[in-house]
């Protein structure tokens, strides 16, 4: 649906953007991600036919974004960060207007209220959209860019300024358009990306630095060999004991945040697996395992690494 290839953009000697590539298949929501400066916004630009690229080119269904632009555009829904919107408008004008401006073929008073059914914009549709709030804004402007029905749709910091509440609606408004289009999703709030995107892109220093799903990124940046265990009973036997099993390189309390229980950081060898004969030591001295997971990084951890790997997770520099 989307073939980026080989793409850069300069200005002047600065590279923007570093020769990047990557694709998306239809049906994808792919969650875009970088720090401010990184890249992310340019490349969205080009995407959009809004920049033209140094080299390289970009496709989106099927057109070439620079030489097809008019059947690029017209496959491209695009919400920017500050919605395009009319204030002085009532949500009827701004979305009839929107489809004249692009020229829309679809029957006109049925494709803008089945777009307003959608995205939940029927007790509002007669209002002018300066007394709207920041959540039905978002909405008007996610409904222009469906106009015409595009098969891509791209999305830039689309919650960003909502309460809670407005959030929760907005990504499962996403969710649930995911399904009829392959959608791009820039956004600086991982927890939002994690919970909608199939896919995360992440660029920095206009390079693209990881290209896979959340669940890859924390298997591949955490693994499987460290383990966090609470368990009741004496911190200084029960660190004994684990020490002793075979498999295990290091263990390190972690201090006591339940009464009666420490928790422990359990450093494992390589395609050791210890939580088996962890489990039945401990029982035999009735020592109850009251928790046992992998102790896996945190998105938010693993974008740090990979955006400054001199800083840890906590920002401080690492020796």
């Amino acid at each position: 649906m989307i073939e980026v290839n080989n793409l850069t953009k300069r200005y002047g000697t600065h590279v923007a953007v570093d020769n990047i590539s990557f694709s998306v298949r239809e049906g994808e929501i792919i969650g875009f991600l970088g720090p401010n400066g990184a890249g992310k916004s340019t490349t969205m630009n080009i995407l959009t036919g809004y920049l033209s690229s140094t080299d390289g080119y970009v496709k989106v269904n099927g057109h070439d974004v620079l030489t097809d632009s008019n059947a690029a555009k017209a496959s491209i829904g695009y919400l920017p960060e500050i919605p395009p919107l009319y204030p002085d408008m009532t949500v009827r004008e701004y979305l009839n207007f929107m489809y004249d401006l692009k020229k829309c073929k679809l029957p006109k008073a049925a494709h803008i209220a089945e777009i307003c059914r959608i995205v939940k914009l029927e007790g509002v549709f007669g209002r002018l959209i300066k007394n709207l709030s920041k959540g039905y804004r978002q909405r008007v402007g996610i409904a222009q860019a469906l106009i015409g029905n595009p098969p891509v749709l791209i999305l830039d910091e689309p919650t960003v300024g909502l309460d809670p509440m407005q959030i929760i609606e907005i990504r499962t408004l996403i969710k649930s358009l995911g399904k009829y289009h392959t959608v791009i999703l820039s956004s600086h709030i991982l927890p939002e990306v994690e919970a909608v995107c199939d896919r995360l892109i992440i660029i920095n220093g206009g390079k693209i630095v990881a290209d896979a799903t959340p669940e890859e990124l924390t298997r591949q940046y955490s693994g499987s060999h460290h383990l966090t265990a609470r368990i009741a009973g004496p911190e200084e036997m029960v660190t004994d004991l684990i020490e002793k099993i075979r498999g295990v390189k290091k263990v390190t309390c972690l201090g006591s945040k339940e009464n009666g229980s420490f928790d422990y950081l359990i450093d494992q060898a390589e395609n050791a697996d210890v939580r088996a004969e962890l489990f039945n030591r401990l029982a035999t001295r009735k020592w109850p395992l009251l928790a046992l997971k992998t102790a896996d990084r945190t998105l938010e951890d693993i974008f740090t690494s990979l955006i400054n790997p001199n800083l840890d997770a906590k920002g401080g520099k690492r020796a």
